[in-house]
């Protein structure tokens, strides 16, 4: 695999990752791809419009399910720093420019600049829309004490709603 997959509803797939790995996940939609992988999704698009991402981000707006393993622990989270398509969630097993400064590009809601700290960067009424709708995902960059996660030597089941 090369950076992206289709899944059809309700599919699942094993994805192995190597100790250390750090990453994102996150969903796209509307897409179209020739044979040759050539294409275009609506949402979380990457690469240029190929198939495979190969490294590269998705596109905002998308939810990202975002990971470092083995470091010691596991990190995770779900991110709608870089906005929202699509609701994922996920669940350990077995064991950031966000949409207001997408929209608006100020220091202030970047958290760039003077604002490049958690004592000066705070919520947004924007980032706080998202907060209210999912209490458990990244909403502005610096969203860290309610939306940061760990487990050691878990698997995690990632589901795309």
């Amino acid at each position: 695999m090369n950076g992206g997959l289709e899944l059809n509803p309700g599919q699942p797939i094993n994805v192995n990752a190597p100790t250390g790995w750090s990453g994102r996940f996150w969903g796209r939609t509307g897409c179209f791809f020739d044979q040759s992988g050539k294409g275009y999704c609506a949402t979380g698009n990457c690469g240029g419009g190929v198939a495979e991402c190969a490294g590269a981000g998705g596109e905002p707006p998308a939810t990202l399910a975002e990971f470092t393993l083995n470091s010691p622990l596991d990190f995770y989270d779900i991110s709608l720093v870089d906005g929202f398509n699509i609701p994922v969630s996920v669940v350990p097993t077995g064991a950031v420019r966000g949409f207001a400064c997408l929209a608006f590009n100020q220091p202030e809601y970047c958290c760039t600049g003077a604002y490049n700290n958690p004592n000066t960067c705070k919520p947004s009424n924007y980032s706080r829309v998202f907060k209210d709708s999912c209490p458990a995902a990244y909403s502005y960059a610096y969203d860290d004490s309610s939306s940061i996660f760990t487990c050691k030597g878990a698997n995690y089941l990632i589901t795309f709603c």
